[in-house]
């Protein structure tokens, strides 16, 4: 193995990457990011005795497929797998919105494995490098989403910690990794973590995710009271929406729009336009009216795995289509600027 050819653990986490970018079943991907992870600790010397005597199926979590891979690339060769994955899922997701996804800087609404993400926090910051972001904002979901695993109190406090100790790992790269929440607002439009907790993150998204089909008016009053919470930055996915996908359809909640999109105004709360092709939530119309009244916008790929963080060409064809103005966007600016707009 030699010069700048792809290592096997490169060539495996790329193959992750495409796979999970093309929606492909998570046991495909786990295989090979399980893969990488285990040669990752491995000496050339170790690995290449491996190779040599054709062991590699003999160490945990390498299959004959993963095998391949990692014999092909320490050979200097692109893996088949890999060189099929490129021809049909390398290119953009979406074709408009090139300019607009050029102009991010980050993304503020993702997830690990610390909530029901696929991957730990280190492989989404690493990716996010590889894409090109200046900052990610970890959102994992809040204690109230046990479905999900969320974050308690504690639990968060942990994951902050987790934080520090990868962006000091990352020190030097350019590259923030920033201290988030998907926060639950729950019935009463409060939000589901202590303002204690709240207050040492860097930035919050605050969504709806339970009783999405409750009344018009007390849903109204619901997002209107949550966008008004000090501490609410973004408002997620508002309305809950899924037009596809393999959790079914499911219509969006009824509220006053306009109502909240005027409260989003008034307190500096930017509306997401979230890029998961199974939302593609503000629907184009809700869209158009929050571009109208003068909201922000974030353009945030909702990624729950590494791959998925390229999502955003598909929020971003969106938001060119409507006419918005990236200087609206918040996720276009330096992270100075998100962090100070976030702490106002």
């Amino acid at each position: 193995m030699t010069g700048e050819q792809l290592t096997p653990v490169a060539a495996l986490r790329r193959i992750a990457f495409l796979l999970e970018r093309a929606r492909e079943d998570t046991y495909k991907v786990k295989a090979f990011r399980s893969a990488a992870a285990t040669i990752l600790p491995l000496s050339d010397d170790e690995l290449a005795g491996h190779v040599t005597a054709g062991t590699l199926t003999d160490l945990p979590g390498i299959g004959a497929s993963s095998a391949r891979v990692i014999t092909d690339a320490w050979h200097g060769e692109v893996p088949e797998r890999l060189a099929v994955l490129e021809e049909e899922h390398a290119g953009p997701l979406a074709p408009g919105g090139r300019e607009l996804r050029a102009a991010l800087r980050g993304d503020l609404h993702t997830h690990s494995d610390w909530s029901d993400g696929g991957s730990p926090i280190e492989e989404m910051a690493f990716t996010a490098i590889e894409l090109g972001h200046d900052y990610l904002v970890l959102t994992d979901h809040s204690p109230r989403l046990k479905v999900a695993r969320g974050l308690s109190a504690e639990r968060l406090a942990r994951q902050l910690s987790v934080v520090d100790a990868v962006n000091e790992h990352l020190g030097g790269s350019g590259f923030r990794l920033l201290k988030g929440i998907e926060v639950d607002i729950l019935d009463d439009g409060s939000l589901d973590q202590t303002d204690e907790m709240l207050a040492r993150l860097d930035l919050r998204v605050a969504s709806v995710h339970s009783k999405l089909a409750m009344d018009a008016d007390a849903m109204t009053r619901r997002m209107v009271a949550a966008v008004a919470q000090p501490f609410t930055n973004v408002l997620g996915h508002c309305t809950g929406r899924l037009v596809t996908g393999n959790r079914g359809v499911r219509p969006g909640s009824k509220f006053d729009a306009r109502k909240v999109f005027e409260a989003c105004v008034e307190n500096d709360v930017a509306v997401e336009i979230n890029s998961r092709p199974e939302r593609r939530d503000p629907p184009t119309k809700l869209l158009e009216l929050a571009r109208d009244i003068g909201c922000l916008f974030s353009i945030d790929s909702d990624a729950h795995a590494p791959g998925q963080l390229d999502m955003l060409d598909y929020g971003c064809e969106r938001a060119e289509q409507a006419g918005i103005d990236p200087e609206r966007i918040v996720n276009t600016w330096p992270a100075e600027r998100l962090l100070s707009w976030a702490s106002r």
